[in-house]
């Protein structure tokens, strides 16, 4: 189907945060599958594991037992809030949890008209049916028929808002700690345990969205705990999770998973044996301190380049956002145009909302190659204003 605007480029094999095309050519990658090959292309480590399991079994279903799935799942809970794990293949499949476990919880505590689910502008948290009107994007949810009951949409940062929507009929609030495709704004450390005392004050559930944010990408292992006493009722998680094997989870604290019961949810291919191996060296791999550390580091040395580039380039570069490695660079010129220029210079970065690029790095982006993006962006400005200048450029604006 022609539902995707692709670039021109084929890529056909990867090492770090280099990606090879057909022709040869190298580019370096700073965005990672969009958040997903957190630990570099072609990683040693994950290699050997599905190389592995791959010669052993790959699929049971969950009608058994599944070794490794318990095993991450074990590994996930004891890094986090949660008690209890549900593994799927997506991000997606992690939302559509996370949404039925909060309406779920309401009703097995004899609250049946809890269903509604608060989000905010310039969310993104899937796009199935119900992920795409949780997000309430009009582009995403035109022509799939009318809007789905249930879903609220508040705007972004307004904790009013939120106090104000609250109601007899509320299950949960629903938001990414820090934005991915809205533009990769991050809801402020006090923000977050405003709406966590809030909702322990209201019995309603409170769901993060950490798919792009977690995982190490801020420099915690999640996004939550730069905030105090903010943690989740339950949350989703994928991409870095299989470090590109397709895999997702949604945590849960024992007492929102309490309406979760046998029969009540499942996935023919979720956890299998096959991804759980791989997923389980991912988080081996990303659960360690001294990897945090470097994204701090690494992350702490592009805001200090950006903030140079947007001084010298204010015709150009906007505003710095995000947290950690998911950085958002809105622009003065199109975000499409810029992330060509980026292209031309070999580099790769991401598109966002808000006129936007994305700058999601590899976490194991060494310095070097994080002062050689910083030199490619530079070039790309010096293009932005190049072509913004040209006679072409002045009547197209």
């Amino acid at each position: 189907m022609a539902v995707y605007s692709r670039a021109p480029l084929a890529f056909e094999r990867g090492e770090g945060a280099r990606l090879y095309t057909t022709e040869g050519e190298a580019y370096l990658d700073c965005m990672a599958g969009i958040a997903v090959n957190a630990l570099g292309h072609a990683n040693p480590k994950l290699v050997g594991v599905l190389k592995a399991q791959a010669e052993k079994l790959w699929h049971t279903s969950n009608i058994f037992t599944i070794p490794n799935q318990e095993k991450l799942a074990k590994a996930l809970t004891d890094a986090t809030f949660a008690d209890e794990v549900f593994f799927g293949n997506s991000g997606t499949e992690a939302i559509e949890c996370a949404i039925k476990t909060a309406r779920k919880y309401h009703w097995a505590t004899g609250q049946p008209e809890r269903v509604d689910i608060i989000g905010f502008d310039g969310s993104f948290h899937g796009r199935s049916i119900a992920a795409v009107n949780a997000s309430g994007n009009e582009h995403y949810l035109e022509g799939f028929g009318p809007p789905l009951p249930g879903f609220v949409h508040l705007p972004f940062g307004d904790i009013d808002a939120i106090k104000a929507a609250i109601g007899p009929t509320t299950a949960a609030v629903l938001l990414e700690p820090v934005q991915g495709e809205g533009g990769a704004r991050a809801w402020t450390d006090a923000q977050l345990t405003a709406i966590r005392k809030l909702c322990d004050e209201t019995g309603i559930l409170l769901i993060y969205d950490e798919i792009q944010c977690g995982l190490g990408r801020t420099g915690k292992l999640f996004a939550y705990e730069w905030a105090t006493d903010a943690a989740p009722d339950i949350m989703a998680v994928a991409k870095a999770l299989g470090g590109g094997f397709p895999v997702g989870a949604c945590l849960a604290t024992a007492e929102a998973g309490r309406g979760m019961t046998v029969g009540s949810h499942g996935s023919t291919y979720g956890g299998n044996p096959l991804a759980m191996a791989v997923g389980l060296a991912s988080v081996e791999e990303l659960v360690k301190p001294e990897l945090q550390a470097h994204v701090r580091e690494i992350a702490g040395y592009f805001t200090q380049q950006l903030e140079g580039l947007k001084e010298r380039f204010p015709d150009v570069v906007v505003d710095i956002r995000g947290r950690g490695l998911l950085i958002g660079v809105k622009l003065a010129t199109p975000n499409r145009e810029f992330m060509q220029h980026a292209r031309d210079e070999r580099l790769l970065i991401a598109g966002g909302g808000d006129n936007c690029v994305r700058l999601l790095p590899p976490l194991v982006l060494t310095v070097e190659e994080a002062s050689e993006a910083m030199a490619k962006l530079e070039r790309a400005c010096e293009r932005a204003r190049a072509k913004a200048q040209s006679p072409a450029g002045t009547n197209a604006a």
